[in-house]
């Protein structure tokens, strides 16, 4: 990406800024890169037709547009109207506030970022910071997780302040930080209390920590995550695990009822209940034994169309996991039982 850019760019001024610098000099992969230039919409399009991807506006209050790569990487126009300075005392943190002339060179880093890579902190570069663009108080916790940093004194202090805030930015904008938490990030929103206003709860976070993303924002917000523009998947695998009621017993009976409320999500819906490890243990082993298929098909019950159809096969199918019907006679056998009552 990079020296595509620069060859499109060549002779305009741009600098490389935020992320790509910081993660080079701490030795990390360099996936996403950001460009601050004079016309950030027309440089995204022209990048976007020579090399191709999908180019949009991104939401929030920086003017910034992206380039996505089929590939996941992605690269970020933002404008830079009163020089690289100014753009840099704008940024979130100043590890992040550290710029390359685009054409190659030596760095500009006016707040210290470098010092503050090396020592491992995550510091504001102003007061202002939280209240300029709220989002960023999400950001200086996952930061703090992923790079294994710090934040500074300071910063907590204002993240604190401030952390009444955080419900403000797009819903998309949040959701986008938030899938990106982990449970140790979780409780540390916590302690600062930027969690509480955007209707998260510690309770059940010891149940569902080590699990996926979208099992850790059930698990921190309930019903309440709802509120943001969640995926229609998500907003199916939410519900189907909130409204979950864990199984009474192990029985096969038992356990086929649970999974057949809850598949595929079965075990996620055990978590966030807090099943135990013969629960999980059990449905691990459901699994496995599941047959290839149906002992017998809707057509084949004699039955009239109708929902007694669907019944009666979910009824053939409990059996057989509860041991008392294994071949296609039986069922039949259970069919005609039942159509005699």
């Amino acid at each position: 990406m990079l020296e595509a850019v620069r060859r499109l760019m060549a002779g305009e001024e741009a600098w490389v800024v935020g992320g790509a610098i910081r993660d080079e000099l701490l030795g990390r992969p360099v996936v996403d890169l950001d460009v601050a230039c004079r016309e950030p919409e027309a440089s995204a399009e022209a990048y976007g037709r020579s090399e191709g991807g999908a180019v949009f506006r991104l939401s929030g209050p920086h003017g910034a547009w992206r380039v996505a790569h089929r590939d996941g990487r992605t690269l970020d126009f933002t404008p830079l109207p009163d020089g690289i300075e100014q753009d840099l005392a704008g940024r979130d943190f100043t590890i992040n506030a550290i710029a390359r002339p685009l054409a190659g060179g030596a760095e500009i880093d006016p707040l210290g970022g470098r010092a503050d890579l090396e020592q491992g902190v995550i510091r504001a570069v102003g007061e202002s910071v939280f209240r300029d663009d709220p989002l960023r108080l999400l950001r200086a916790v996952r930061f703090e997780d992923q790079l294994g940093f710090r934040i500074d004194p300071e910063t907590v202090g204002l993240i604190r302040r401030d952390a009444a805030l955080v419900p403000r930015p797009a819903g998309e904008r949040i959701l986008g930080e938030l899938e990106q938490l982990t449970a140790g990030a979780y409780r540390r929103l916590a302690e600062l209390g930027v969690l509480e206003p955007l209707g998260g709860s510690l309770v059940r976070l010891d149940r569902v920590e080590g699990g996926s993303a979208p099992l850790l924002l059930v698990g921190v917000f309930g019903e309440s995550l709802e509120r943001l523009p969640i995926s229609n998947e998500l907003r199916r695998y939410a519900r189907c695990l909130l409204a979950a009621d864990l199984p009474l017993d192990l029985s096969p009976r038992a356990i086929h009822r649970f999974r057949r409320a809850t598949e595929p999500w079965a075990t996620d819906a055990a978590l966030l209940h807090g099943g135990t490890e013969e629960l999980i243990a059990a449905l691990e082993a459901a699994r496995k034994a599941d047959p290839a298929g149906p002992l017998l098909r809707g057509d084949e019950l004699g039955l009239p169309p109708g929902p007694e159809v669907g019944r009666m096969l979910e009824r053939i199918e409990e059996e057989r996991a509860a041991g008392t019907v294994s071949t296609r006679d039986e069922a039949l056998a259970l069919v005609r039982r039942e159509a005699a009552q």
